[in-house]
């Protein structure tokens, strides 16, 4: 259970970083950030995550709003796992978590 947390918490960071950086540089590159290629690249990143929310949300949330909701959504998820691990260990006393 312990390497199962760890893999999603893993997965889960990998796309929150993917997030941040990509509205970094929505920020940054403005209206050529199509361009940027590390942009894209970040966009294949989290690819996966936006178009699975994109697929739960209602079709009154724009598209340009699915990024922002996907980084919410992953934060929570991130949170509920870190603890589920925190409390798993603790169970534990500790052995293996080290």
């Amino acid at each position: 259970m312990l390497s199962f947390l760890n893999i999603a918490q893993l997965v889960l960071y990998v796309a929150l970083l993917a997030l941040v950086g990509q509205g970094l540089l929505y920020v940054l590159a403005g209206a050529n950030r199509d361009r940027n290629i590390f942009y894209q690249l970040l966009q294949i990143v989290s690819k996966p995550f936006t178009l699975l929310v994109r697929k739960l949300t209602p079709k009154q949330v724009a598209d340009h709003h699915v990024p922002l909701v996907t980084f919410f959504l992953l934060l929570i998820i991130y949170a509920v796992v870190t603890f589920e691990k925190i409390a798993l260990c603790v169970e534990a006393g500790m052995e293996g978590c080290r």
